[in-house]
């Protein structure tokens, strides 16, 4: 009998899920793994957790949720918790597996541990294979290699949207056949070192994690409501669950695809038309993938403080009074600081907010720009690691922006996109 392992990470969904259908097809039962990775839950470098209390339970719902619709097709969901090439070795002699099918990734921690799990996997003749299912464009459909892929985003949107196509999802699969598995047992966000915080009740939206929900939101924001149809006229608000699709939480953890959503948006035009805002989602989804090509093809550069540039030099100093001012919302501009208190209270913020408060960070603060993006990271329901450093990377000067630099005045921009302090009053009364 051929036993499979799926090792699941950030593809925590059945509906287009490529590495789940290849191991179904080629297998004749399958172990649905998810490893907690206790190198995800340590201090960083930087003084911050790796994953703060917002996101990882936005995880463990995520999980609960993954199981239940696993089991509905007749399988279930094992958690360990660990060094992922330890613990995947013992679930493979366990179920005596011969193959381990995951996610492909690009990020330089990530690839290492990648790595590790196959080097180990080697040594007892366990095959590995990975799929790449977190992208809109997949990376072999790509007008250039990764190596050629354009440094700048415009050129790499133009030739992309003229010379690539989007492939089809994957159907959901109906039946998995599995062996039967012990009820599902999630740590306490306590066993994760961590403590429990409730969602502000002022904030955007209160985010729940799992595809079931993000289905659900997806459906809410394009054929409910119809949100979507002013989604450029709105994405630069600051109040309210619809002013921009909200889908980040779920696409992070792989909850729902970019592609699925995408075709979901098309039939979305089929029926209501097309207009800029349908576009401009898919214009946000070439973003990220783009900053997912940057880190497959620059690597560990978009972690060292001059980014991808040869020569800047960057400040590598912090001065901790005022990361903290910035941290706590304490600073000299309001603008600042009711965006990071609905950041400190919700784990979320608005994508106007986040290039606010980094330029303020770098441009103003003058503090090295690393240190905002790892309390991001920690902070962040929605944290992506490539969108989120390439981001920071990209305000700082030091990533993919043609311009040099680029500054937001606060005050104007608090002006034309909070002109009634509306936003501020919100969050700081």
């Amino acid at each position: 009998m051929k036993t499979a392992i799926v090792w699941f990470k950030t593809d925590l969904r059945l509906e287009d899920n490529e590495t789940l259908v290849k191991a179904i097809a080629q297998s004749d039962q399958i172990i649905p793994l998810y490893c907690f990775d206790e190198s995800h839950f340590e201090m960083t470098t930087y003084g911050f957790q790796k994953t703060g209390s917002f996101r990882a339970q936005f995880l463990l719902e995520s999980l609960e949720d993954l199981d239940k619709n696993l089991r509905n097709a007749g399988s279930g969901l094992l958690i360990r918790r660990g060094k992922p090439e330890v613990e995947i070795l013992k679930v493979v002699q366990q179920y005596k597996a011969q193959k381990v099918f995951a996610k492909r990734e690009v990020a330089y921690e990530e690839k290492q541990t990648e790595q590790l799990v196959q080097t180990e996997l080697f040594k007892l003749r366990c095959e590995f294979e990975t799929f790449s299912t977190s992208t809109l464009y997949h990376a072999e459909d790509l007008p250039f290699s990764i190596k050629d892929i354009p440094d700048v985003f415009t050129n790499f949107r133009k030739k992309t949207e003229k010379d690539a196509r989007i492939r089809s999802v994957f159907a959901k699969p109906s039946v998995i056949q599995s062996p039967e598995f012990p009820l599902l047992s999630l740590p306490i966000l306590a066993d994760l070192n961590l403590i429990s915080q409730t969602i502000d009740t002022r904030a955007a939206i209160q985010f729940k994690g799992g595809e079931t929900e993000g289905l659900q939101r997806l459906n809410y924001y394009f054929f409910q409501s119809k949100s979507i149809a002013n989604y450029k006229e709105t994405r630069n608000e600051f109040i309210g669950a619809d002013y921009s699709s909200k889908f980040s939480a779920w696409l992070a953890l792989g909850c729902i695809s970019p592609r699925f959503i995408y075709h979901e948006l098309k039939k979305f035009e089929a029926e209501f038309g097309a207009n800029d805002s349908t576009y401009w989602l898919v214009f946000e989804l070439l973003w990220r993938d783009f900053f997912r090509f940057m880190f497959k093809k620059h690597q560990s550069k978009m972690f060292q403080p001059s980014g991808i540039t040869k020569e800047k030099e960057i400040s590598k100093s912090v001065s901790n009074k005022l990361l903290q001012s910035w941290i706590n919302g304490t600073t000299n501009k309001n603008f600042i600081n009711a965006n990071m208190i609905e950041l400190k209270r919700t784990g979320f913020m608005s994508n106007r907010g986040r290039q606010n408060v980094a330029s303020y960070f770098c441009n103003d603060l003058k503090l090295d720009w690393r240190y905002g993006a790892a309390y991001f990271e920690q902070q962040l329901i929605d944290y992506d690691e490539c969108s989120n450093w390439g981001n920071w990377a990209y305000i700082a000067g030091v990533g993919n922006d043609p311009r040099e630099n680029r500054y937001f005045d606060i005050d104007k921009q608090a002006g034309l996109y909070d002109k009634n302090s509306s936003y501020r009053n919100l969050w700081l009364t």
